[in-house]
């Protein structure tokens, strides 16, 4: 259940007319590891499993993308939908990002609020030293595909999209949730889960790329990273640090790419700046 539908009164200029709009649910979801509470993800319900494991993924609390937690309902609400899950970990599998873990609040749209402290930001990793190059041209091609499977946006206009494609250009999994991170978290989860990571060399995301977005391309080794709208000026600092191609602003058959413009190549011989 993505939507619900909400009464409404709408202001024109002469006039006053009582609406029904269908708005993107919103729901917290308590992830305990070991029966132990880690975190709450203000997210859209569905595809649980996938946020879940995608979430733990890219804060580093486990790992082993060979390692298949075992991921157990504890509470539904009245409406159905899961409000608490339990992940059991073996000790051996248990990665640093759980010692090292946010506070119990992950809210929607800011990954940096739920974080302890400011030293949690340091993120030490291996650069991504991938030597593909991508054509231009694809990339609008993708935002095209990731458009075409927005069904949520299109019914409320209150969900962001996360996609995952081959270099390719396949489309190998698209995810929606009212936050953008959590959107990232799905895709990642899903590709973890259906062992097809490794395939995932471009992602695409709707709205802005913020820090913490570049950090879960990172983390899934996914060398291109591309965005409807503006970056942060700390994401592009990441995205050069991290060997991440990230284009922003792809929109009207333009893209400008922020980092790493060794990876890009264009069929046309007009290379004026978007």
């Amino acid at each position: 259940m993505a939507t619900r539908n909400y009464e409404g009164k709408k202001f024109n200029i002469n006039d006053i007319d009582k609406i029904v709009d269908a708005l993107t649910v919103e729901e917290a979801l308590q992830i305990d590891i070991n029966n132990k509470p880690f975190t709450v993800s203000m997210r859209t319900p569905g595809n649980d499993i996938e946020l879940v494991r995608g979430l733990l993924h890219a804060e580093g609390v486990i790992n082993n993308v060979n390692f298949t937690p075992e991921i157990s309902l504890k509470k539904e609400n009245s409406n159905g939908i899961v409000t608490i899950v339990n992940v059991n970990i073996p000790e051996k599998e248990l990665g640093k990002g759980y010692t090292n873990s946010r506070s119990l609040l992950s809210v929607s749209s800011c990954g940096i609020c739920g974080k302890t402290e400011l030293s949690d930001l340091t993120f030490i990793g291996k650069t991504i030293n991938d030597k593909h190059k991508i054509d231009i041209g694809l990339i609008h091609n993708l935002f095209n595909k990731m458009n075409t499977v927005q069904h949520n946006f299109k019914e409320s206009g209150g969900t962001h999209a996360a996609a995952a494609f081959t270099l390719n250009g396949k489309l190998l999994c698209a995810m929606e949730d009212i936050g953008r991170h959590n959107a990232v978290d799905k895709i990642v989860g899903k590709l973890i889960n259906e062992e097809e990571l490794s395939e995932a060399k471009i992602m695409t995301v709707s709205g802005r790329i913020s820090y913490e977005i570049v950090i879960k391309c990172f983390k899934a080794q996914t060398p291109f990273l591309a965005a409807v709208s503006a970056p942060s000026s700390l994401a592009v600092d990441y995205a050069k640090e991290l060997g991440i191609t990230l284009f922003a602003f792809c929109r009207d058959e333009r893209a400008t790419c922020y980092s790493n413009p060794q990876r890009t190549k264009i069929q046309s011989t007009n290379t004026k700046a978007s």
